[in-house]
């Protein structure tokens, strides 16, 4: 399968789920890219779920967890922290 067919088939599936997923604990973002290991990103496009922290499935309620795959298309999940509006002329160091 080409990258732009993959990426069409990623967004297709980020499109259908994302309001879900942005209804779970701790998720602040859904969008496409690379998978990261360690740190590193990999040659593997997915949907990325971001979050605040990462927390074990064990101390997720059943519909907060995030699922490894949806139709078909690998989930990563990935820390980004807490987002924050800036207001204007604000600047950050």
């Amino acid at each position: 399968m080409s990258e732009q067919t993959e990426v069409t088939r990623i967004r297709a599936v980020k499109k259908k789920h994302e309001r879900r997923l942005l209804r779970k604990k701790n998720v602040v973002g859904v969008g496409i890219g690379l998978r990261e290991r360690k740190g590193q990103q990999i040659e593997e496009m997915v949907l990325t779920v971001m979050v605040r922290q990462k927390q074990p499935p064990s101390a997720l309620l059943p519909w907060d967890r995030i699922p490894q795959e949806l139709d078909g298309v690998p989930v990563d999940v990935q820390v980004v922290g807490e987002f924050r509006a800036q207001q204007e002329g604000q600047t950050t160091c």
